[in-house]
């Protein structure tokens, strides 16, 4: 039986109180509006403690860091990158391969902020269904980007692309960009639950594969806690990534979430009055912390 929205997390808000119930979301809102501001000061106020932005930016004048599908769509159209963009690439596929492709959606992307009001609103509406496509939609879209790279010699997606359009608007002005961001908005609103960031966004195609064997990892470590109330799955971006882990300890299966379609977001820890989930890595042992249950066995 679904649950109303309107208790979505109240027991986690009964258990753990206002802060702890929404630590993780703060903790990312805190992330996402720090990296805008990051790059905002400079021109806004002339603290240039970062020049550039989430395609190449360099921080203090000595940390290049260059988001590896942009280069690689430059590398594509048959430009040579310069050796500051190749240091800068390292440094961001050494992170992502520790954290976790994904991450850049739910801790850096700004485009998230406004994914995510469209489902807590749709969510408080009480909007049902909509319209359906596969997910892997967004990897044929992350093909297609390419092709046009190296067919057309330009880096095309970058002049429609929200996730740079939308910082870049904030300090230029956004015109008609506006009319991109609140298409997505409603989109994710009426028409597709999750639909943008879930289904349509081929920078989220590629940071998930960038991702796949990343170290830092969810783990539904108490899955023999859950009380089915399903509030994970309510809030979970990707929820097919949380199914198995949860309800699969009967089969063997591990609580360790090690989808790259996961995004490291943390509202299943929030949401959930009986601390199911927490942060771990891919290589933490399958267990269960119940009381009577020896920590050193599998599940």
């Amino acid at each position: 039986m679904k649950r109303s929205t309107d208790t979505i997390g109240h027991e986690a808000l009964e258990a753990k109180g206002w802060l702890g119930a929404h630590r993780w979301l703060l903790l990312r809102r805190t992330s996402q509006l720090g990296v805008l501001a990051l790059f905002m000061v400079g021109p806004w106020f002339g603290w240039w403690l970062v020049k550039g932005n989430l395609s190449y930016s360099l921080t203090l004048g000595t940390l290049p860091l260059t988001d590896p599908l942009v280069l690689l769509q430059s590398v594509l159209t048959g430009h040579v990158p310069e050796r500051n963009a190749l240091v800068g690439v390292v440094i961001v596929l050494l992170f992502y391969a520790l954290v976790g492709g994904r991450v850049f959606c739910a801790w850096v992307c700004p485009v998230n902020v406004v994914t995510d009001a469209a489902s807590a609103l749709r969510r408080k509406l009480d909007i049902r269904g909509g319209g359906e496509m596969p997910r892997q939609t967004r990897y044929w879209i992350l093909a297609l980007i390419l092709v046009l790279a190296a067919t057309t010699g330009s880096i095309v997606w970058e002049l429609l692309n929200p996730v740079s359009m939308l910082p870049r608007g904030l300090i230029f002005g956004m015109g008609a960009g506006w009319l991109l961001i609140a298409a997505i908005f409603l989109f994710d609103l009426f028409v597709m639950k999750r639909g943008w960031c879930g289904h349509l966004c081929p920078v989220g195609a590629f940071y998930g594969l960038l991702g796949k064997w990343s170290v830092v990892r969810l783990s539904a470590s108490k899955c023999d806690a859950c009380n089915n109330c399903l509030d994970c799955f309510a809030v979970c971006p990707e929820q097919q990534v949380i199914r198995m882990p949860l309800k699969g300890a009967a089969k063997g299966v591990s609580p360790i979430i090690l989808s790259s379609d996961c995004s490291n977001c943390g509202r299943c820890i929030d949401v959930c009055s009986k601390d199911v989930f927490t942060f771990g890595t891919r290589f933490t042992s399958p267990v269960s912390t119940l009381s009577g249950t020896d920590p050193k066995s599998p599940i």
